[in-house]
This record gives structure tokens, C-alpha cells and sequence, in this order.
């Protein structure tokens, strides 16, 4: 029987010890969501794989900023990317942030 209250998604959620490495890599990803553009960046690869020049554009800053992003973004595990040719390819590496983002913007905080 799970007694853990329900989360604010409507998901039971239940307590478990983690490692102490497993949590910092935990946070690791927390942090790489924790800025505004790539947190758009990784709005836009929910949708499906893009090129890195496509993400670029859209986040209307540039290369090397958005290299930057990227790199943390990978380092982190939220998304993996492929050179194809001349082109990067970028997608999310997880299947789990597409509801964790949506149970966040869907909170209705008033």
C-alpha cells in the first residue's frame, strides 16, 4: 500500500535512499535547466531533433554562447548530439523531462 501523499502532477511519489553520487548527478541536471535559454533549448528538442543552427536562430544569440549552453546541456545528460555530416544534431537524452517540465508549467500558482 503506498501512503506517500500524491505530487502536485498526480503521481504518487515514494521515499528512496539514493546515493550521494546519484544525487549530485541529479543536480547536475537540475542546474543545467536552471537557465532561461536552455531551458528554451530544451523546450524546442522536445518537439523532436534539431540542428544546433536551428537552435541558434530561435534563441537569437549566438554560436558561441549557444555552444556553451549546449555543452553544459550534454555534459548534464539532458541531451545527446550527433555530427552528421556538416550539421550537429541535437535531442533530448531522457524521456522523463517531457512530463517534469509539463507538471511545472501546468501548475497553476495563484
Amino acid at each position: 500500500m503506498n501512503t506517500a501523499p500524491p505530487s502536485p502532477c498526480g503521481q504518487h511519489t515514494e521515499a528512496t535512499n539514493f546515493s550521494a553520487a546519484r544525487r549530485l548527478e541529479v543536480a547536475q541536471v537540475f542546474k543545467a535547466l536552471g537557465h532561461p535559454t536552455r531551458l528554451k533549448i530544451v523546450e524546442m528538442l522536445l518537439s523532436g531533433e534539431r540542428c544546433v543552427c536551428e537552435l541558434q536562430e530561435a534563441s537569437e544569440r549566438n554560436m558561441s554562447t549557444i555552444s556553451a549552453h549546449l555543452q553544459q546541456l550534454r555534459q548534464s545528460g539532458v541531451i545527446v548530439s550527433e555530427q552528421r555530416g556538416k550539421w550537429v544534431m541535437c535531442r533530448i537524452a531522457s524521456p522523463c523531462l517531457a512530463p517534469l517540465l509539463a507538471c511545472f508549467y501546468s501548475r497553476n500558482d495563484t
